[in-house]
């Protein structure tokens, strides 16, 4: 066989790959991606922000982030186990970059900046720690009964670039790979006094948190979460306008490039961290219905895709991948309706940026990718799901 045919069919599997096609998640992301395009439309359409071309713009991060995915999934998922680590170190490497060619914006500094175009690692490490973590776990024998020890390998992967982006700081990105990282965890076997200890360092770590790590402004937004009716003017103003903004809404909406709070400029950061107030608002419940629905199938779909890969590597892939969008979506909503404090954390699809929009369908791509290979079974592979 030819190396195109071992790169792009799976080996053994050959082309019969392509016509194992996942129509499901192939519809779904691209609904989320028209319907998100469609309200940054409506989010930036009042003439006095100047944004009226950034729809165009996430149009293209589109077109791009489809391009990649593509190629993402045409090649055999088991060669991405092989640069597994060499992935990993170069997100690392990234996030140091950061410190020395990133700029200080709203008193943190995430991106790098290269001439006129910028980049966000952050956003990329996800992806990088997912497949570490994905090929650390399939290399290891065990399948049950497993201790804190076990447990070490994997929590350093994690902690190297979740401390390094707390350092930027980014609390919310930060968090995400944390809990990527503890949503993979989740479904090990796990012994119960490993459990146990774990919970219990866990109560201790929180007051150390919020003495040592937290910024003040940070300090502020847990607070006024606590006390959502407090300094609406200030640190609240954001929540505050995000829940009237879906109050007006109602059953069926204000109407497309109709809602108030958008319109009048009383939502700041509208197109990014409050896309969903914008979509509520327009469309009211019935909208956000249908949207909770989407993401809520594309996160069932990431698990049914892990629960029949056809080896460990694969189906942690699809855990981490799902546990990406399921935490992304749950933050930024969460944060909207105000049952979360505020945290930068995007809505998957929805919310502008390139970076974003990169690293989520990519994501896509290796579902896709587990999806369409899941009727091979290689001789050198455990097969079943991934922590058996």
């Amino acid at each position: 066989m030819s190396m195109r045919g071992s790169l792009l069919d799976g080996g053994d599997f050959g082309g019969r790959a392509r016509d194992h096609f996942d129509w499901a998640l192939f519809i779904v992301a691209s609904l989320l991606a028209v319907i998100g395009v469609i309200n940054l439309y409506s989010a930036t359409s009042v003439a006095k922000l100047g944004l009226q071309d950034m729809y165009i713009q996430q149009v293209y991060w589109l077109v791009v982030g489809g391009i990649l995915a593509t190629f993402v999934a045409a090649i055999d998922y088991r060669h991405y186990e092989r640069l597994g680590y060499i992935l990993y170190a170069g997100g690392v490497v990234l996030l140091l970059l950061v410190f020395v060619l990133g700029r200080d914006i709203r008193g943190s500094s995430r991106w790098i900046y290269i001439g006129s175009f910028s980049l966000q690692p952050s956003e990329f490490t996800k992806l990088g720690l997912i497949i570490a973590l994905a090929k650390y776990l399939h290399d290891d024998p065990k399948s049950e009964g497993r201790q804190l020890r076990d447990l070490l390998g994997p929590a350093l992967l994690t902690a190297v670039p979740t401390l390094l982006i707390l350092r930027q700081p980014d609390l919310g990105t930060a968090l995400i790979h944390a809990l990527i990282f503890c949503s993979i965890c989740a479904l090990m076997r796990i012994s119960l006094k490993s459990l146990t200890t774990l919970a219990v360092a866990g109560a201790v770590a929180v007051p150390v948190v919020w003495m040592y790590v937290l910024k003040e402004y940070q300090k502020q937004r847990v607070t006024s979460f606590l006390n959502p009716e407090a300094n609406i003017l200030g640190s609240n103003w954001h929540a505050h306008h995000a829940r009237v903004a879906i109050g007006n809404g109602g059953f069926s909406g204000s109407g497309f490039m109709r809602g108030t709070q958008n319109q009048f400029l009383f939502l700041p950061d509208q197109y990014s961290d409050f896309p969903f107030a914008v979509y509520a608002e327009d469309w009211g419940f019935l909208g956000c219905a249908l949207l909770i629905f989407l993401y809520g199938f594309l996160i069932l779909w990431a698990i049914r895709i892990a629960s029949t890969a056809r080896d460990r590597f694969g189906a942690v892939i699809a855990v981490g991948v799902g546990a990406l969008i399921f935490w992304h979506a749950f933050f930024n909503l969460g944060m909207v309706t105000g049952i979360l404090p505020v945290v930068g954390v995007t809505l998957p699809l929805f919310s502008y940026g390139g970076s974003s929009v990169l690293t989520i369908f990519v994501g896509i791509g290796l579902l896709m990718n587990v999806s369409m290979r899941r009727s091979y079974v290689s001789p050198t592979r455990r097969p079943g799901l991934a922590f058996r």
